[in-house]
């Protein structure tokens, strides 16, 4: 199983995941991100973001992976 990390982009900067989590698939991978981004956006509830101004990077330890959102 692969580790991926999953760091937020938004105008306060990086927010780094030095932990990850381990998948065993894509499939798993994308269901996580999608998981962080709803969280993002309901945190965002609290602190407005600008429309494009966060985003989600998922890497794994020999890169990035995905990215969600727009910056």
């Amino acid at each position: 199983m692969a580790r991926y990390y999953f760091d937020l982009v938004d105008q306060g900067g990086l927010v780094v995941d030095e932990e990850g989590l381990a998948f065993s698939d894509m499939e798993g991978v994308e269901q996580e991100a999608t998981r962080a981004m709803a969280d993002a956006a309901k945190e965002s509830l609290q602190r407005p973001f600008k429309p494009g101004e966060a985003a989600l990077e998922v890497r794994d330890d020999s890169g990035l992976v995905l990215r969600f959102g727009s910056q």
